[in-house]
């Protein structure tokens, strides 16, 4: 097992602080420094430095405060030769058959470059936003019903389903996805863990610390193996990766800089409010408080004090954080799904510094531990 690594696509906007990522459409009156909007041709610029230094795909959020995922990767996909786009799906929104379809399209188009990020969605309030009216448990057992039409009707036959959220009749679709795309999945709750066993290829956790991360591991891979399935795991978090352990802590310090009491108070509150069990989890880390924010060595909670979703950076020199890549490797995790602020700088932080650390260490498929030192190149003037 090999590491395999992805980048993020801010399609809600990207910037040089943890804040006011959103600002760019506000009202607020004069410009807001370090603000970037996401539009084409920034997010062209990271998807082409996330294949430039050596990423797999690149992951692409799905919300109100983000572009739409299908559309904006399809895009990106002509600008792209060898990306692949680990697009975001809501289940329930759209029919499973015509998503079955869309998948099928997608991958026909891009040549097999899509790969599922399913979010069965964890706040109640945003899922109101889409029309969405049903409570937590009730959202994973129509994605349990979801998943199971997409991959029945991927069989290129005629397909019935009777369930409670979908009745299906002769659904199919006419042209199966080749590859079929792999399907990615998180959830910590107790509803979430048997639709992964079910469904899952590969099981997403936010970076928690490794003890609690071979905690989920454990607990999915049972619940696999009692479905006759084995699941391959992955990591949702951040990475400020500098030539020296103080140059990444000076970054990650510089972070917290814009973050005043107020600020951070008001998202904890708004945060405490979701549904999802995992972003509790998130939240748990650090307690809203800057005073403990490293939580294992070169794990970095600071992030969760304003952002949902995946809350902890991997921080330090390029060498501490292929050490901690390496210390999740060792418990199973074999994706690692990263991104930074901003992140088309951050991109190249770790694709010039982390990565070759990993080749090295004979982590990336095609690589093998290095023997002796480099060899030195020297000018001939040209």
């Amino acid at each position: 097992m090999t590491v395999r690594l992805h980048w993020f696509l801010p399609t809600g906007g990207d910037g040089r602080t943890l804040v006011d990522r959103h600002a760019y459409g506000s009202n607020q009156s004069g410009p807001v420094r370090g603000i970037r909007p996401p539009d084409i041709d920034y997010l062209v610029q990271i998807a082409k430095a996330a294949e430039h230094v050596g990423f797999e795909a690149v992951l692409t959020p799905t919300g109100t405060w983000c572009e739409d995922a299908w559309l904006t990767t399809m895009a990106l996909a002509q600008h792209t030769e060898r990306l692949k786009f680990l697009v975001a799906l809501r289940p329930g929104l759209i029919s499973p058959t015509l998503a079955a379809q869309m998948a099928a399209t997608y991958q026909r188009v891009t040549r097999g470059r899509l790969l599922l990020n399913v979010v069965t969605g964890g706040d109640s309030a945003e899922q109101r936003r889409f029309g969405d009216g049903l409570d937590h448990d009730r959202r994973y057992a129509r994605t349990d019903e979801f998943l199971s039409v997409v991959r029945g009707v991927w069989e290129g036959k005629p397909y019935d389903f009777d369930g409670e959220h979908f009745r299906i009749e002769g659904g199919l679709t006419a042209l199966p996805p080749d590859p079929v795309p792999p399907v990615f999945f998180g959830g910590s709750s107790p509803a979430a863990g048997p639709v992964a066993a079910r469904h899952a290829d590969v099981y997403l956790t936010w970076g928690e610390p490794p003890a609690q991360v071979k905690e989920k591991i454990d607990w999915i891979r049972g619940l696999a193996e009692r479905e006759g399935r084995t699941v391959r795991f992955g990591i949702r978090v951040h990475s400020i990766s500098r030539d020296s352990s103080a140059e990444a802590w000076a970054t990650a310090n510089r972070l917290l800089d814009d973050l005043d009491a107020d600020t951070v108070a008001a998202a904890q509150q708004a945060l405490g409010r979701s549904e999802s069990v995992g972003q509790q989890r998130m939240l748990a880390l650090h307690g809203g408080s800057r005073d403990r924010l490293e939580i294992h060595p070169n794990l970095w909670a600071g992030v969760g004090l304003v952002r949902g979703g995946a809350g902890t950076a991997l921080v330090g020199s390029h060498a501490e954080v292929a050490d901690l890549i390496e210390e999740y490797h060792a418990l199973g995790v074999e994706h690692f799904v990263l991104s930074g602020y901003p992140h088309l700088e951050e991109a190249y932080w770790f694709g010039e510094g982390v990565i070759p650390e990993l080749s090295a260490r004979g982590l990336l498929a095609g690589s093998a531990p290095a023997v002796g030192g480099a060899p030195l190149l020297v000018s001939g003037g040209r």
